[in-house]
């Protein structure tokens, strides 16, 4: 069966030569049960792993069933051990972190074995060596004799014609000693069984022949008993390890030991965490170039936003208004649309502030729940949204309510009325640093609208036969609309004009002509009443002279004349922005004409930039989190090196063990990235708020999320084969012995 021909085996180290043993012939045959004995260093465990094909040798040749093994690679070798050797290790050579039962099905998993066969031949082997209590018992806690006799059953369990047993008795008592021998010698009837020992004379009544091994030679090679001839009849073809025994094997290495299984999770989970964090920073750079870009014009910047008009430039009516909500994907219509792009600020007279764009209370959903307070109810009362971050709104919490603030846009200056605060909405795709949004009834949007409509449009002033110009920046000629002011009445400052002192122009006409975009219009007014600081508060109410010296006031009535024309300009929002171009078919079919937010943003190459330094910096980040996490993982796995070691001594193939860390780091990943969708689906749903996610649920979209997926299965792929040819670029032996 096995034949040695002047073989010699030495060892190298650091230059020196050491001998194992030297031109030993031998011959083994099945039917021989084979004891070599011999003091420590003599060669003996030498011996039988060269036999076992374990360790290679230098000189000589050695035939196996009649092939010589000289040019045997370490893959022949491989095949070698799976067909022809079963071993039992002095060391044992099991798995503590697996069981009983599941270190005996190892061995029968990694030799191409599967099913019901696995199971009744485990659980007869257990009952045979006597563990049968202990079949679900970690080996880890069982004794040193216990331990051997799982190292047996295992060894039973490959069914090769060669069972080579290093000490196999040495950690029994006597009795247990006696059974194995026994077993050992009825085996070895159609086996060849050579086993290493120290105590010849417990072997001596079983064996069929003794060889003494000194100084890496043999000393005697006695046959004590004649054996029949046996022939060996090779078994079917090996079979590798089956798809389903791999994933059985690395989803349970995945979690066997918990510990190790917590610490590879949290590396991976931290390598995921960066990756998409990195990631969605940036898109949300790009989002903001691609939104905002350099625009000074829109503050509402959404994709989804289309500001629209009328072809023949004349004023949305409500039937308008009706056809255009009918619209397929139109989701939100908001007549006057210069509200949102006003910015308001809210401010106090010590530290209170917050700046935001304007909407109608009726515009807030029913559904969002609000931090704090109630919806405003009354005109001069507001709600505010802004980010969870917002420092003022988080530092003040629940006292913010019933706060009195004072309001001021870009256009104007701040407005004399106090406005209090009824509610909070933490909006969490808000950043600190966004603006918010200001919600108010229907009469604080009036009066914002003609603020604003008067910053928009150029005035002039005919008093005295002399045009005065006026815009939004000059605090005098600002028109303000006043109740206390009746009829066709103007109320004008003492010092208005030069020429009018001591309400020498009173009755005198004042002319107000308005032109903007859409429209132009004029008042023919007369100067009803002068105002100068000690009288002020008497005819106007409660204005400051020092803010509204020069302004000039009017009826509310004359004002709306004015500046309330109706509404030119509107703007709406669709439900996506991959329908828009549907949305402005539709309009064009109603001679309305739209423009998007999105085309109207300059950023002159910004964009592009930006990807670049993404491409660059996740580049970057990938090969750094890699080697993170490949030298972590394989510090944490250090023990997998042994593992690996032993089942490819058992049969396993080197691709095998490949393919099984794989499906173990995997496993191991795919629970990471899932963990990870989680918490972002947690703090999407308000369970709990990580305010690091709101930025990746805002700006992530489903194909980012594959696109990471792919690029992060790619990097757990890199890692289990950069770790699998470090534990696979030596010999099973060599591995071991480096290991332990």
């Amino acid at each position: 069966m096995i034949t040695l021909k002047n073989v010699s085996k030495y060892y190298y180290n650091k230059g020196i030569i050491a001998s194992g043993f030297t031109k030993l012939n031998l011959s083994f045959h099945l039917g021989e049960f084979v004891a070599i004995t011999g003091e420590s260093g003599s060669g003996k465990s030498t011996l039988l792993n060269v036999i076992s094909g374990l360790d290679s040798y230098e000189e000589g040749e050695m035939y196996i069933d009649g092939k010589e093994t000289s040019h045997y690679t370490e893959t022949d070798f491989e095949n070698y051990r799976r067909e022809y050797i079963s071993n039992i290790f002095q060391n044992f050579n099991l798995v503590n972190s697996y069981t009983v039962y599941q270190n005996i099905e190892l061995v029968m998993l990694t030799n191409g074995k599967k099913g019901r066969e696995v199971k009744q031949k485990v659980l007869s082997l257990i009952d045979q060596v006597g563990l049968h209590c202990y079949k679900n018992t970690k080996v880890s806690k069982l004794s040193g004799g216990q331990k051997q006799r799982v190292a047996i059953a295992r060894a039973l369990a490959k069914e090769t014609p060669i069972l080579i047993a290093d000490e196999p008795t040495g950690n029994l008592d006597s009795t247990s000693a006696l059974e194995i021998i026994q077993l050992l010698h009825d085996i070895s009837k159609d086996k060849l069984v050579i086993i290493v020992t120290h105590n010849y004379e417990q072997v001596e009544k079983y064996v069929t022949r003794k060889i003494k091994m000194h100084d890496g030679k043999v000393l005697e090679d006695k046959v004590l008993k004649k054996t029949k001839e046996v022939n060996y009849t090779k078994n079917e073809k090996q079979r590798n390890l089956c798809f389903s025994s791999k994933m059985k094997l690395g989803f349970r290495n995945a979690f066997n030991i918990f510990p190790k299984f917590v610490l590879v999770l949290m590396v991976y989970l931290f390598v995921v965490s960066s990756v998409m964090l990195a990631y969605s920073f940036f898109k949300k750079q790009i989002y903001l170039l691609e939104n905002n870009g350099y625009n000074s014009y829109f503050q509402d910047t959404s994709s989804t936003r289309l500001v629209i008009k009328k072809e023949d430039k004349s004023v949305f009516s409500d039937e308008d208004y009706e056809k255009i909500k009918n619209i397929s994907h139109v989701k939100k219509v908001v007549p006057y649309d210069l509200n949102l792009d006003n910015v308001i600020y809210l401010h106090d007279d010590n530290s209170f502030y917050f700046q935001g764009v304007f909407d109608d209370v009726q515009n807030f959903s029913s559904n969002k729940k609000l931090k704090y307070g109630t919806l405003p109810v009354k005109d001069d009362e507001i709600l505010l949204l802004g980010s969870p971050n917002d420092y003022v709104l988080s530092d003040l919490g629940k006292d913010i309510i019933g706060k009195k603030v004072t309001l001021s846009t870009q256009y104007t200056s701040e407005d004399s009325k106090t406005y209090t605060i009824t509610g909070v909405f933490y909006d969490k795709n808000l950043n600190y640093y966004d603006i918010g949004k200001i919600y108010g009834t229907n009469h604080l949007v009036d009066e914002l609208k003609f603020s604003m409509n008067q910053s928009m449009s150029q005035l002039k002033v005919l008093f005295l036969d002399e045009y005065h110009d006026s815009n939004s920046y000059d605090v005098h000629y600002r028109i303000i609309p006043s109740d206390m002011v009746q009829g066709d009445d103007v109320y004008i400052s003492s010092d208005f004009n030069s020429s009018c002192k001591n309400d020498s122009c009173l009755g005198y006409p004042l002319k107000i002509e308005v032109n903007q975009l859409y429209y132009q219009d004029s008042l023919s007014l007369k100067v009803g009443k002068t105002y100068q600081k000690n009288n002020m508060k008497t005819l106007l109410g409660d204005y400051s002279f020092e803010e509204y010296n020069g302004a000039i006031f009017i009826s509310t009535d004359n004002y709306n004349r004015l500046f309330n024309k109706g509404n030119y300009q509107s703007s709406i929002f669709v439900d996506s922005e991959k329908n828009i171009d549907i949305v402005r078919e539709e309009l064009t079919k109603n001679n309305i004409s739209s423009l998007k937010i999105k085309d109207t943003l300059v950023n002159d190459g910004a964009v592009e930039e930006m990807k670049i330094i993404q491409t660059i910096v996740i580049v970057t980040l990938f090969i750094t989190l890699f080697f993170i996490a490949y030298f972590v993982i394989r510090i944490i796995l250090k023990s997998r090196n042994i593992y690996f070691g032993t089942i490819r001594i058992l049969g396993a193939k080197r691709s095998d063990c490949k393919q099984l860390l794989e499906i173990e780091l995997f496993t191991v990943f795919h629970l990471a990235y899932f963990l990870f969708l989680f918490l972002l689906y947690g703090n999407w749903k308000q369970l709990f708020h990580l305010s690091i996610f709101t930025t990746v649920s805002k700006y992530l979209v489903l194909s980012d999320y594959l696109l990471l997926y792919f690029i992060l299965v790619l990097m757990s792929y890199l890692i289990s084969v950069r770790f699998a040819r470090k534990i696979f670029c030596h010999s099973a032996m060599k591995t071991m012995r480096e290991e332990v």
